[in-house]
């Protein structure tokens, strides 16, 4: 392919999904590398769970100040030092020699990780118009799961005693792509075009406080809250669900596959889901993905350990929880005016990320409770639920109150 011949959008749109490929990668290494590290750390439930959580407590660091400087000095600089950052500690985990030195890899990994993804949607967004925006944004943050499956069928090829060469493959990537894209990707025109016209009444640049001005104020709130919700219920089952299909009597093997399946079907699911809320069936589908979540969180609790019916309730949570993300992935960048968009995008991520640290925390404390993999899928049922009445309520208020014109502006 002649990357130099390509539209700017055309462009834009496939550096972000390379760059979403290999965020999916390395967020979904430390689940399908689990099994290798307990047996050669023999880390507790306990430990296990920071483990998982360190790289979302540098996402949250680097969605808010990553959201802050791409306001200011523009969204493809603060994209490539942020797919450096995390190539190179994705690679430094890989020579890890204890729990500790793993738990330090993982969380400066997620620096650099976080403030990618919120340039990867804030750059969609304004390469496209209003009509392109949720479907283009979707179909980027689709590649994510692609790529957690890629590691989970890597993790399939090789020996548990191997894990260090999803992290290698998570990191040389990267590396790779950062260079390729400091040559040839466009910086956002709608970004250089807020910057040169004049400010319009109090909204500056990566005002933090302008989230909740001019009506914004709930519709923020509820984006908070449901990222929070939906990534904590997201980053669990992405760190523990290996761990628990296999204390449920299944094979390694048959784990990555049912994981592969989680992934592959939110795949699946994202892109669908970006397609159909441009159309007349949108609020159905939100109303799908919202109610089907907790009751798939019950089947899967109550299904006995046989692989098929298993991988199936598997791959359906997945499309449910992967397009339930890519719902608010599309809602947040259309949310708020360009001037305000990278702090938005940034501070609605972080927030999700704060879930995202809770959510492995919490399996590992419910793993060291004594709770089996049945009772511990029934002890999110509640937090499925209530985020799906906030994603719903969300829903609702963005209908009320329409987005303010500008906010997303055609490329």
């Amino acid at each position: 392919m002649n990357v130099a011949s390509l539209p700017g959008r055309a462009m834009t749109i496939l550096f972000c999904v390379l760059a979403a490929l290999c965020e999916g990668i390395d967020l979904q290494a430390a689940g399908v590398a689990a099994a290798g590290i307990g047996a050669e750390f023999k880390p507790t439930p306990d430990q296990l769970g920071t483990f998982f959580s360190a790289s979302t407590a540098g996402l949250f660091l680097g969605a808010v100040i990553g959201g802050r400087l791409a306001d200011s000095i523009g969204r493809k600089k603060v994209l490539v030092v942020s797919i450096a950052l995390f190539g190179l500690f994705s690679l430094l985990t890989s020579f890890a020699f204890d729990v500790q030195s793993l738990i330090w890899a993982r969380l400066l990994t997620g620096l650099g990780l976080g403030g990618a993804l919120p340039m990867l949607l804030a750059l969609v967004a304004e390469s496209s118009t209003s009509r392109q925006q949720k479907y283009s944004v979707t179909t980027v943050y689709a590649a994510m799961p692609f790529g957690g499956a890629g590691a989970s069928l890597l993790s399939f090829m090789i020996a548990a005693a191997q894990w260090r060469i999803i992290f290698i493959v998570g990191g040389v990537i990267p590396l790779l792509l950062a260079p390729w894209m400091a040559l040839k990707l466009p910086e956002s025109t709608a970004f250089q075009r807020s910057r040169a016209a004049p400010q319009a009444g109090n909204l500056r640049a990566g005002s933090f406080l302008a989230l909740f001005a001019d009506g914004r104020a709930a519709r923020t709130l509820l984006l908070w809250v449901s990222f929070f919700l939906q990534l904590l219920l997201l980053y669990l089952l992405l760190n523990w669900l290996p761990t628990l299909l296999i204390g449920d009597g299944f094979s390694r093997a048959e784990a990555a596959g049912a994981q592969i399946g989680f992934n592959l079907g939110g795949v699946f699911s994202a892109v669908l889901v970006g397609y159909l809320l441009g159309g007349r069936l949108r609020n159905t589908v939100v109303l799908v993905i919202f109610v089907t979540q907790p009751l798939l969180f019950v089947l899967l609790a109550k299904l006995p350990p046989q692989f098929a019916p298993v991988a199936v309730a598997v791959l359906l949570l997945g499309c449910a929880v992967l397009a339930g993300q890519a719902f608010l992935y599309a809602m947040v960048p259309a949310a708020y005016p360009t001037l305000i968009r990278g702090i938005g995008v940034g501070a609605g991520v972080a927030f999700g990320r704060i879930g995202s640290i809770v959510g492995p925390k919490l399996g590992g404390m419910l793993k060291s409770a004594g709770h089996g993999p049945s009772q511990l899928l029934m002890d999110l049922v509640p937090i499925a639920i209530v985020g799906s009445l906030c994603a719903l309520w969300l829903t609702a208020e963005a209908q009320r109150r329409p987005t303010t014109a500008g906010s997303a502006d055609p490329a």
